[in-house]
């Protein structure tokens, strides 16, 4: 069976640098969206959401009050830490229960 630290270290290194990553398109996005000028695209905020930088973005949606009134956003938002959640979670399973 695999060792249990490293492999818990690597996934919070990802999800560490992902959420940085993504609290700073949120902030960029914000800073955007009151000069405004051109913005990021959602599907680029919610695709690094999806690879394991949610917890930035929940972070930069509080703190900058970002991307937090239209609905259909924030639907999109919650359904992609549901799929991010799923997919750690059977990672961790075929991870760990690997013969070896």
């Amino acid at each position: 069976m695999p060792e249990l630290a490293p492999t818990l270290l690597g996934l919070a290194a990802l999800y560490g640098c992902a959420s940085i990553i993504c609290y700073v398109l949120y902030a960029l996005d914000k800073s955007a969206a009151i000069g405004q000028r051109r913005r990021i695209a959602e599907r680029t905020l919610l695709l690094w959401g999806l690879c394991g930088g949610w917890p930035g973005a929940w972070l930069a949606q509080q703190t900058l009050r970002h991307k937090t009134r239209k609905l259909a956003f924030v639907l999109a938002f919650w359904f992609s830490v549901i799929l991010n959640l799923a997919a750690l979670t059977g990672f961790m399973h075929v991870y760990f229960n690997q013969q070896g």
